[in-house]
């Protein structure tokens, strides 16, 4: 019975840890989720940089999803998740070693 326990346990924390894995939740990391959907690439690259530019943060995109920000390099990656049934576009921008 206490195996089981732990067994659960066990996969609760696996399961918790590919999720925020997946949602982009990491020390360091960068986090968007914008109001619109962009589908043209262009658009929703102007779109984070426009965002970034907002809260005081000085960008550069510099090709190949990646950006400068802060001085720092970031490479950007997409995912589209269902909250609620209605799909969102989150940004995550991962610093780029």
């Amino acid at each position: 019975m206490f195996f089981h326990f732990v067994l659960v346990i066990i996969m609760f924390i696996g399961a918790f840890s590919l999720f925020n894995w997946l949602m982009g939740y990491k020390k360091g990391n960068i986090i968007i989720d914008l109001d619109d959907r962009y589908i043209q690439y262009s658009e929703y690259v102007a779109a984070i940089q426009k965002k970034l530019e907002s809260e005081g943060r000085v960008v550069v995109y510099l090709g190949d999803r990646r950006f400068s920000i802060d001085g720092k390099n970031y490479m950007f990656i997409e995912r589209n998740i269902s909250m609620g049934g209605v799909p969102m576009q989150r940004t995550i921008l991962k610093p780029d070693n």
